[in-house]
């Protein structure tokens, strides 16, 4: 990244062990093509609170070739941002990941090689810290592994478990983007549905929006305005009327996207208190179900240099594997 820094005067009176920086003028380079904007200012700001800098985008104080962008905007070859003032922290250090945490997610690890790491990502953990947490699981891993460069690949919602692709070179991480942009990486979960599924093997292509609640909550629905949005269910084992245990390959990685594909074929994900069937949930809280039921079971791609395939699976945790023996 080339830097054209211009300083700008603020109305921020001094303050002890703070600093203030001034609008940048940055132009993109190969490194950080094809990073969503919102990664590369959390990287840029490392002092700034996670919550100010969704502010700035949210308010269009940061500006890509004269425009607002929005926080999964994806860097482009040229592009030309705009960073506002910011008070940073200073010489204040910043807050340190509990070791529970970090020895948490070094036991989490499945695989590594040069490029990934693959981790088993614990139900209840969030990815990344913010919305009132401090820390996630980039944080801890970043904190285990202070001297090398660690991104997220993708995403998992914090009450699903399994699987989660974090790259440690930036070229893998353009090419597995690249290949996520193109439909080329298979992405299977393991999830338990309400009721009897009837409907087969059923792919369910249905738009999605999100609306972003008052308090930051984001809850999304089936809407014609929506992104396209496709997933293809496929049921495993019945549990006479009441339930179904079900794989389901994702083509689109939307917010939520299962969740809401399952409850509006009418066989919400069991544990799901966000679009779920409340009864279903209190009777499966009594076989001893605590989250939600979903788990990312498979990731698959092949690495275009080489040609090698890739496939990572991590197994039902054992939690959810009791639940299904309870039925």
């Amino acid at each position: 990244m080339r830097y054209e820094r211009r300083v700008v005067a603020t109305n921020d009176s001094p303050r002890e062990n703070t600093a203030s920086v001034g609008v940048h003028q940055l132009q993109v380079s190969a490194d950080d093509v094809g990073q969503r904007i919102d990664n590369f200012l959390l990287r840029h700001f490392k002092s700034v609170p996670r919550s100010r800098v969704y502010r700035l985008l949210r308010r269009g104080e940061v500006r890509v070739n004269g425009r607002r962008a929005r926080p999964d905007y994806r860097l482009a070859a040229g592009d030309r941002l705009r960073l506002p003032p910011v008070r940073t922290g200073g010489d204040k250090p910043p807050a340190r990941v509990p070791q529970s945490l970090i020895e948490r997610i070094r036991a989490a690890i499945v695989y590594e090689d040069r490029d990934l790491l693959v981790i088993n990502k614990p139900a209840g953990l969030a990815v990344h810290g913010g919305s009132g947490l401090g820390f996630g699981v980039i944080e801890a891993l970043r904190a285990a592994r202070p001297k090398e460069t660690l991104e997220l690949v993708h995403r998992l919602d914090r009450e699903t478990s399994g699987c989660l692709l974090v790259a440690r070179r930036r070229a893998s991480l353009r090419t597995l983007h690249a290949l996520m942009r193109e439909g080329a990486v298979e992405k299977r979960y393991l999830t338990l549905l309400a009721g009897r599924w009837t409907l087969g093997r059923k792919r369910i292509d249905v738009p999605l929006k999100t609306r972003q609640l008052q308090g930051g909550e984001r809850v999304v629905k089936a809407h014609a305005g929506g992104k396209s949005s496709a997933s293809q269910f496929c049921p495993i084992q019945f549990y006479d009327k009441r339930a179904t245990f079900m794989e389901v390959q994702i083509e689109t990685g939307r917010t939520h996207q299962i969740r809401v594909h399952a409850a509006y074929a009418g066989h919400p994900v069991a544990g799901d208190d966000k679009y779920g069937d409340r009864e279903f949930n209190a009777a499966l809280r009594k076989l001893g179900l605590e989250r939600m039921f979903l788990h990312a079971h498979t990731v698959s791609f092949t690495w275009p240099e080489t040609g090698r395939e890739f496939t990572v699976s991590v197994p039902l945790d054992d939690d959810l594997k009791a639940v299904l023996d309870r039925l």
